[in-house]
């Protein structure tokens, strides 16, 4: 049994180890606050990224958990945290107490404040909700859309689907 389980865990690492060095994404990324973190900003990550205070990487694709998150490229898959920064986008679920994200994202941003510059297509629930253009749904107490939409501001409510 000791063989058996020897030699699981040996081929186990084996194969992580091996991923690990010929891939350019780092497969994962932990961070006390940057630049105390094990891969440097201009990093890729694709796995799961543990943020403890503050971490910064280039696109992250998977799961990134932190009190602050900050992707200054774009984020891809499900972004949780106290405060959850994008720069060029989100395709996925965005929840934090504040998102504030850039560019042309696709998902689900739920939190207390969701701020998003550019091209939202899907849904925000938040209190205050936030979206230079919008294609989809806003549920909360204040909804913007900047351009366009059922009004500029609407409250509980404000959807555009053009």
């Amino acid at each position: 049994m000791k063989t058996i389980s020897f030699f699981f865990y040996s081929t186990l690492l084996l194969v992580c180890f091996n991923s690990i060095s010929y891939s350019q994404d780092k497969q994962i990324q932990l961070s006390l606050l940057n630049p105390i973190q094990i891969f440097s900003e201009s990093q890729s990550i694709s796995g799961f990224r543990f943020n403890l205070i503050y971490g910064k990487n280039v696109n992250v694709t998977g799961f990134d958990l932190g009190l602050v998150n900050q992707s200054t490229g774009i984020q891809k898959g499900v972004q949780w945290g106290g405060v959850n920064l994008t720069d060029r986008g989100v395709t996925g679920w965005q929840a934090g107490f504040v998102n504030l994200s850039k560019g042309s994202s696709v998902g689900l941003q739920t939190g207390m404040v969701n701020y998003h510059q550019g091209h939202f297509n899907g849904l925000q629930f938040s209190i205050v909700n936030y979206a230079a253009t919008l294609k989809g749904l806003q549920l909360g107490l204040i909804n913007i859309i900047g351009e366009g939409g059922f009004l500029p501001v609407f409250p509980l409510f404000n959807f555009d689907f053009d």
